[in-house]
Parts: C-alpha cells; sequence; structure tokens
C-alpha cells in the first residue's frame, strides 16, 4: 500500500498516532515538545524520539500516547496530549500537525468509492472542529451522528468512530455510548484543564495510540432514559400540582427539584397518600421521599439494588444537572427488548434443527458443512443456510416456497443472530424482531408434524 494510500486508511480505521507524523514527514526525531499549564505556572518538556515515542525530561521515561505523557508529566488525571504538547521550533499544537496529515490524506486521497465515505466523514468533522474551537459545539442526535459513518446502531463501527473523532480532536458530551440514540450530544474538544469532578465523556482518551481505546459494553443508566430534562415540581408546590402532573402524564414518581443541580427527592403515590392521612392541608415538602440521584454514564447493572429497592432513580448529565428519572418498568422493557430476540433466535434454531433431523441423515448433512458434524445438535446457522441451498435437500422438503427468497431471509436472519450475540446497547429494531417472529411462523406452518 502506497504511502497516500495507507494516509487514506487511517482516517476510516484507526486514531493517528506520532509515528505516522513521522512517517509524513510533518514531524522529525528530535523534535522538542514543551507543555504549558500556564494557569498555575508549570512547565514541561519532552522530545520525540525516532520511534515516535515521547521522552519526558529529564528523567527519560517514554510514551506512546502523547496524552499519557503529558498525564505523568503534569500529575493529572487526565488531559488531551495532543492538544497539550506545543512543537517549539514550529509554535504549534501537535494537534496542528494531525490535522495537517489528516488534511493532506484527504487531499491525495483517489476517486475510488471507497475513498469517499471518509471524505465525507472528514469534512464534516473538520466543520465539527471549527465550530468547537469557535466556542459554538454542533448539537447532534446520537442516531444522526451515527449515520455519518452509515451505522444505525453502535455495533462494529463504534471503534471506528470513535477514532475519527478523536483523530479531530473531538469527543461527544455527554459520551454517545451512554446515552440513547435520540439524545443530543454536542461536538466538542475536551477542556484544557478537566476539573477532578468531570465524568470520563469530557475527558481525553488516554489511549494507547496503537491498540486503541479501553473495551467498553457496559449498559449505562443513559442507555434508557433520553437527557432531555425531567418533569418536576419544587417542595413549596402544592399536593395538587404534583397529582395534576403526575396524573397528566401517568407518573408513578415525580422529582423535587429547587433547583437542575439541586434535588430535594421524589414524590410518590404512596408518600402523597401517606402525606394527606397525616395533614390533610399537606403540601409537596410533606410528602417528599429520598431519591437516589446518578449519574448517566453509571453502570446499569450496579444500580439495581437501588432501583429494587427504591423502585426508581433520578439522572444527572455531565454537568449534574437532573436530566431524566429511570423506574424499575424502564429497566424491565429494556431487558424485555434484549430477550425477546434472544428467545425467538432459540426457537428459530431448535425448529430449524428439528426439521433438518426429521428429514435428513448425518452422511447427507456432512459434505454440505464443509467441516466435521457427528450429530445435528452442532449445526449452526451458517449451517443450516449451506445444507438449505443444496437444491436435492430442498427438494426433499416439500415446501411450495421460492429457495432463493427463503435462503436471503435465512441469510439476514444470520445477520440479526450475529447482531444479538455481539452485544451492544442498542435494542434490535423492530423490524428484526418481526423478521424473526414471521420466519418463525412460517417454520411452524411447514415443519410437518410434531
Amino acid at each position: 500500500m502506497t504511502g497516500e494510500g495507507r494516509s487514506m486508511h487511517l482516517i476510516g480505521g484507526r486514531r493517528v498516532t506520532v509515528p505516522d507524523l513521522l512517517e509524513a514527514g510533518l514531524l522529525k526525531a528530535g523534535a522538542k515538545l514543551r507543555f504549558e499549564r500556564k494557569r498555575i505556572g508549570d512547565t514541561f518538556d519532552a522530545t520525540v524520539t525516532a520511534a515516535g515515542r515521547i521522552r519526558l525530561e529529564p528523567d527519560g521515561e517514554e510514551f506512546r500516547s502523547p496524552s499519557r505523557a503529558a498525564m505523568v508529566a503534569a500529575g493529572m488525571r487526565a488531559v488531551d496530549g495532543w492538544r497539550a504538547w506545543v512543537v517549539v521550533d514550529e509554535r504549534r499544537l501537535l494537534d496542528a500537525v494531525r490535522q495537517e496529515f489528516l488534511d493532506r490524506a484527504i487531499t491525495t486521497a483517489g476517486r475510488q468509492p471507497e475513498d469517499r465515505a471518509p471524505q465525507r466523514v472528514h469534512e464534516r468533522l473538520r466543520q465539527a472542529r471549527t465550530r468547537a474551537d469557535q466556542e459554538d459545539p454542533e448539537r447532534i442526535t446520537v442516531r444522526e451522528l451515527l449515520k455519518l459513518w452509515g451505522a444505525t446502531d453502535r455495533g462494529d463501527q463504534v471503534n471506528q468512530i470513535e477514532a475519527d473523532l478523536a483523530n479531530h480532536g473531538l469527543v461527544t458530551s455527554p459520551g454517545f455510548r451512554a446515552v440513547t440514540l435520540d439524545t443530543l450530544v454536542s461536538l466538542t474538544t475536551p477542556p484544557d484543564e478537566p476539573e477532578e469532578t468531570a465524568t470520563a465523556d469530557v475527558l481525553p482518551a488516554t489511549e494507547d495510540d496503537e491498540g486503541g481505546g479501553d473495551l467498553d459494553v457496559r449498559l449505562t443508566v443513559g442507555n434508557l432514559t433520553p437527557l432531555d430534562g425531567v418533569a418536576s415540581v419544587g417542595p413549596n408546590s402544592s399536593l395538587e400540582e404534583a397529582i395534576t402532573e403526575m396524573l397528566l402524564n401517568d407518573f408513578s414518581q415525580l422529582a423535587v427539584l429547587s433547583g437542575p443541580r439541586n434535588p430535594r427527592g421524589a414524590v410518590t403515590w404512596r408518600s402523597i397518600a401517606q402525606a394527606m392521612h397525616r395533614k390533610p392541608d399537606a403540601t409537596v415538602a410533606d410528602a417528599i421521599v429520598r431519591a437516589e440521584v446518578v449519574a448517566y454514564d453509571r453502570d446499569l447493572f450496579d444500580v439495581l439494588p437501588t432501583l429494587q429497592q427504591r423502585e426508581f432513580v433520578l439522572v444527572t448529565n455531565e454537568g449534574r444537572a437532573v436530566m431524566g428519572i429511570v423506574t424499575t418498568a424502564d429497566v424491565a422493557r429494556r431487558y424485555g427488548e434484549m430477550a425477546t430476540p434472544f428467545f425467538q433466535l432459540g426457537e428459530l434454531d431448535q425448529t430449524l434443527r428439528w426439521i433438518l433431523r426429521c428429514a435428513l441423515d448425518i452422511p447427507t448433512v456432512q459434505p454440505l458443512c464443509g467441516r466435521t458434524i457427528e450429530n445435528f445438535d452442532q449445526l449452526a446457522f451458517g449451517d443450516y443456510q449451506r445444507i438449505l441451498e443444496n437444491k436435492d435437500v430442498w427438494d426433499r422438503l416439500g415446501w411450495p416456497l421460492d429457495r432463493q427468497r427463503f435462503i436471503f431471509r435465512l441469510d439476514r436472519i444470520r445477520q440479526i443472530r450475529n447482531s444479538v450475540m455481539h452485544f451492544h446497547p442498542d435494542p434490535v429494531s423492530e423490524d428484526a424482531v418481526e423478521k424473526l417472529r414471521n420466519f418463525t411462523m412460517l417454520l411452524h406452518r411447514y415443519r410437518g408434524p410434531a
């Protein structure tokens, strides 16, 4: 692969590294770097080695990642090294060198169809970076963000998306992994001096540049609820106001806030009834019960015991403002969305296996699978597809169905199965669930006597 082709590949593949800049001639071995924390008057120096590592001065410790080097040098919990280190001789940020690398790659890219998608992504993120630098960050739903890469969910492409964002010095706030698809996120740059209380989504990745970021396959509290605001009343409100709000929206509980960042608790139907029983002229203040407050990126499994005990939690965004509420009903709904396709696939698997076992024998199946099969329980979805593609096998089933259309749908079922088994936080689409349901009904219709 040529240098130009390799550069183009990087834009759609992984994070740009310091060795990439050396190879492109945009950075020289021995280049001096400086990181100044002007707010506290500290300065740190480093040198770029011939291997593309950042060597801190004067102790000589080396790092592959500019961010890791800056963190260790300054003793900070997190910092974006690309926007911290300045190339001394050129008086520009290491990030500016990275942006030149990306611009060159796009300029020298060919006109092949496979080059156009990375070009579009680059131009789009370049515009977003300009707005972020002007402190006017673009706001976009996670769903629309994924569409830039032609994705409909946070599946196999999520690492590429994070790499492309990182290459342009961008993060999403809140983090796009930990919220719903319809949550609005800002395309912004990490803070120069992150506060110790900042959440992970607004901090730069401290990745090993050759290995990618940290593994993140969690289901978070934010994956269950949009962070678009929460209905609430104040502690001095009347119970009639709270009751009306709950009835209008079919709520079982209602947040009580003195301000977005000052939750006082919540009221529930039970707490309202108890307050009115104790005090006929009770107000919301008399009916408040404790409400657990959790960050949107908190692991859902950590919160389940609290939900089981209290039935709901208030959810805060990256700025610690209460912007949502998650209830046990939300958890049941989400787990139902996850379980439904899983059990449907299990039924499909068992039904297809039963049909083939009744109609065929192992000597017939074995050559079609392309691997050693000792019994029908060893068959997988790919095997079903290869077996049923065989015209002689299909004819033995005696189904009055078009074989090619059936196999085409079976291949789609296989793809859905792979998506379900490779966990990610987005529910299987209703269209996919309907395909599973219809295919199961079809098999039941033609499977023969039980």
